[in-house]
């Protein structure tokens, strides 16, 4: 299946948005680390133009990293939605592993 520029953005819109949504569980837990939430503002960026691919990737694996840096599990799930969410940029498939962090971030936030 060949994706369109118009597929690549509306994936990476969803995934941000969703992502968006449980941000506040890691921020909550590490109120002072910024990876996740600098992820998605980098993969805005790129959605405008304004951040190249590779700069994205950087911003998505530093999101990583701070999920491995947390023990609370809803925090972790978190940061790694925002991780796969700015993966998006670099590759469309990307979209439903950020949708599964956040269903899992949510899960991990209900118990």
């Amino acid at each position: 299946m060949a994706f369109t520029d118009t597929d690549h953005l509306i994936a990476a819109e969803k995934a941000l948005a969703e992502a968006k949504t449980v941000l506040p569980l890691f921020e909550r837990v590490e109120p002072d680390d910024s990876r996740p939430r600098f992820a998605l503002e980098t993969l805005t960026a790129w959605m405008k133009g304004e951040a190249t691919v590779p700069q994205v990737r950087h911003a998505a694996f530093d999101a990583h990293e701070s999920a491995r840096d947390v023990a609370d599990e809803a925090a972790k799930f978190a940061a790694r939605a925002c991780g796969q969410a700015a993966s998006v940029a670099h590759v469309i498939t990307h979209a439903p592993h950020a949708t599964r962090y956040v269903e899992k971030a949510k899960a991990a936030a209900a118990k």
